[in-house]
């Protein structure tokens, strides 16, 4: 529990940072307003074209009872628009991170100067950031797509997927954020994604603590803007939590 309260202090640290170098902030949001404008596009066709695309899901349902085949295409186009919304809150800060890769080095290079943290050992350039970004990012959209499809699925089950269900899905979505906020850093000093998934498992509840009210307050309708640079400079005091216990 105390971890867990000192990664919510460290996201709440880093929104202290930003707003007393403001600069910063503004640097932050760029990237993460062009993401919102690519995502929000991608859900708006999602949600328009949400009928067809529950049709063609659930071709077995076609012969069905209008009342019964309108129910299942009803919770089919349900099902996709939420599970969208799961990876693009996943899908959000590796986007972000790999469009804005000098931008956020440049906040984690000054965050980590004031810090005096673990010596930097390489320099990333843009291209490098967007390629670590996109790879990894996906990987772990991936590996995220494992736990979350069942939990999506088990949302359907009465009680169980009104209660128990949205927790799980909101811890599960607010580690794999965890794991993106922390990359820049440990990218800085040459550890792939491997590395970060096994440091950062030895303190899960600090990473929850950073993931989780990030992952609640990204779904507030373009909160994302604000909070993607404020969760980043958090992302940067967790990592260097991590890293400073391991030297």
């Amino acid at each position: 529990m105390r971890d867990f309260l000192t990664g919510v202090r460290l996201f709440g640290r880093g929104l202290t940072i930003l707003l007393r170098a403001p600069r910063l902030l503004w640097l932050g949001m760029l990237p993460a307003v062009l993401t919102t404008l690519l995502l929000l596009g991608g859900m708006v066709a999602l949600v328009y074209w949400a009928d067809d695309l529950a049709a063609w899901v659930t071709p077995f349902a076609d012969d069905w009872a209008a009342g019964l085949r309108s129910a299942v295409r009803l919770a089919a186009g349900v099902a996709l628009v939420a599970g969208a919304l799961v990876v693009g809150v996943i899908s959000f800060s590796a986007l972000t991170l790999a469009i804005g890769g000098p931008f956020y080095e440049h906040i984690a290079e000054k965050v980590e100067d004031y810090l005096d943290g673990p010596p930097v050992e390489t320099e990333l350039s843009w291209w490098r950031l967007l390629w670590l970004g996109i790879r990894d990012g996906l990987a772990l959209v991936l590996r995220s797509l494992v736990y979350t499809v069942p939990l999506l699925v088990a949302g359907f089950v009465p009680v169980v997927g009104q209660t128990v269900v949205p927790v799980l899905l909101a811890l599960v979505t607010s580690w794999f954020l965890a794991l993106e906020l922390v990359a820049v850093s440990f990218y800085r000093r040459g550890m792939d994604l491997g590395q970060r998934r096994a440091i950062l498992a030895k303190r899960r509840t600090l990473a929850l603590g950073l993931g989780l009210p990030a992952t609640l307050l990204c779904m507030i309708p373009l909160a994302a803007i604000v909070v993607m640079p404020v969760a980043f400079t958090g992302g940067v005091l967790v990592a260097h939590e991590v890293l400073e216990s391991r030297a």
